[in-house]
């Protein structure tokens, strides 16, 4: 089976190299062409996967007609912001039967669709489904032991995923829930993004439990309140990614985090990083969607004052500190 991953971050480079061990042609497509070059020459993800060999017989190229060539699956990977322009590119290159999976975290800004709805509405293709779970690249390049999920609207979709990427370090579940473990792979990394606050400001271990256990009712608050199950959210692509980004030195947006929680504006901040956090761009989306939807997500709501608003980190966790007392649940 030709497998075609777009998008050659971190992530993409370890699904490329997770899929060609079990036997499969793959073809690695990158936007940039110096970064091509680099994988090519070098072989090895140096700017975002150091350390970790590419093997020769991945196709590595910046023509994605080339890239989609006979494929039989499509593996997006590209930034969430980036999918639309991308599949608009080349849909039409991709056959009515070819299964494609988004392995991207985040939601559309103008349109606040999760990656799936986003690619849906782009290809009008019916076999569409999502990769997510507590999986740092860093890790699974290295073959550390993972478990995610497999979602989309049909089993027999789901169950084809499972099965493309499962090996004996990478275990994967099936769910049907796609929307759920859609905005549990998205919306935990607004969370991260306060983790990471909480620490730069000097935070401890209780303030961090208490963030991600009340992030947790965020989360599926809204979830549920957009369609999801309500079980989803304490599975592995909830409270699993939620756990791995909130406390792991490889999340992004817990470092994005904790950089302004040390006193950095938001630009300082994202210009010092050289990979995307899709966190900022998430929290912009579910504040308007809190206020569509009437939903209260002080949380989130704080998060957003601190990154658009100006508000000092400091005031924002005093602020929800001394909110209203109620019963937990």
């Amino acid at each position: 089976m030709k497998i075609s991953v777009l998008g050659a971050g971190s992530w993409g480079t370890t699904i490329a190299i997770l899929l060609a061990s079990k036997g499969y042609q793959i073809s690695l497509w990158e936007h940039y062409v110096e970064h091509v070059d680099m994988l090519n020459k070098h072989r090895e993800n140096i700017k975002f996967l150091p350390g970790v060999s590419i093997p020769e017989e991945i196709v590595i190229t910046n023509n994605i007609e080339e890239c989609l060539q006979n494929t039989e699956c499509l593996i997006v990977v590209v930034p969430s912001h980036a999918v639309r322009a991308v599949l608009r590119r080349c849909s039409s290159l991709i056959g009515n039967d070819v299964v494609i999976v988004s392995a991207a975290k985040g939601l559309e800004q103008d349109t606040l669709n999760t990656v799936s709805e986003v690619i849906e509405s782009e290809t009008k293709h019916e076999f569409i489904g999502v990769l997510s779970g507590p999986s740092h690249a860093e890790e699974v390049s290295r073959c550390v032991p993972t478990t995610v999920v497999s979602a989309a609207r049909q089993e027999k979709t789901a169950r084809f995923i499972q099965e493309l990427f499962s090996t004996p370090y990478f275990r994967v579940y099936t769910n049907l829930d796609i929307k759920g473990v859609e905005l549990g792979g998205s919306l935990k990394n607004i969370i991260a993004l306060a983790s990471g606050i909480l620490c730069g400001l000097g935070f401890g271990d209780n303030t961090n439990a208490a963030l991600i256990t009340r992030g947790l009712a965020e989360i599926s608050r809204l979830g549920v309140a957009m369609g999801a199950q309500r079980e989803t959210f304490f599975g592995l692509s909830g409270i699993g990614d939620l756990v791995v980004t909130c406390t792991s030195k490889h999340s992004r947006n817990r470092c994005l985090g904790e950089s302004i929680g040390k006193g950095m504006s938001l630009n300082e901040a994202l210009s010092s990083m050289t990979m995307v956090a899709e966190g900022v761009n998430t929290t912009k989306a579910a504040f308007i969607l809190s206020k569509k939807l009437g939903i209260e997500l002080p949380i989130t709501t704080a998060i957003h004052d601190v990154l658009f608003e100006g508000k000092n980190p400091q005031k924002a966790v005093e602020g929800l500190m001394s909110r209203e007392l109620k019963s937990e649940w």
